[in-house]
């Protein structure tokens, strides 16, 4: 296990890298950045404004329990069955700030950041934005995220959301 912890500055560079992979449509790369065992989580607001507090009885806006269904929506997402994406693909910029490294211990580190992201497609700029939380495994010679939960908090939109909006 790796006792060298992680430093703000590699971990920026490491999500500023998740984020062109996203941007560049390099699925095959964004999906390195997932342990097989990842919990990927953008929970629902309720009606009462809170965000849900259990993605195995209440509805999420998008939830993977693995890796495994990561890789299911990139084959959607390059065979065209997607219902969040048809033709043209949006083009996308990621933008990251506020990173903050909230604990490191025994090989993990866990980050907050704010995130905006642009999206174009037909003619019309959409803009997402919100709050992750991110757990790293830092045990290997490359981090891999463990736990992704991303705060949609413009969640009132026009239309599906998909992994590379956030």
């Amino acid at each position: 296990m790796s006792e060298t912890p992680l430093s703000i500055e590699n971990a920026q560079q490491f999500l500023f890298a998740e984020a062109r992979a996203l941007d560049d449509k390099d699925w095959d790369a964004w999906l390195g950045f997932y342990a097989p065992d990842v919990e990927f989580w953008m929970p629902s607001w309720s009606d009462d404004d809170k965000l849900i507090t259990d993605p195995q009885s209440e509805v999420s806006l998008i939830y993977y329990a693995h890796r495994g269904g990561l890789e299911d929506r990139v084959f959607r997402i390059r065979t065209e069955r997607s219902s969040a994406t048809s033709l043209p693909e949006p083009r996308t910029s990621h933008n990251i700030s506020n990173v903050e490294i909230i604990e490191q211990t025994g090989g993990e580190c866990r980050l907050r950041f704010n995130w905006v992201t642009f999206s174009f497609r037909y003619k019309t700029v959409d803009t997402y934005f919100g709050t992750s939380f991110y757990t790293l495994d830092t045990s290997a010679a490359r981090p891999l995220i463990k736990r992704k939960k991303v705060i949609l908090k413009n969640d009132y939109i026009h239309h599906v959301v998909d992994v590379y909006q956030i």
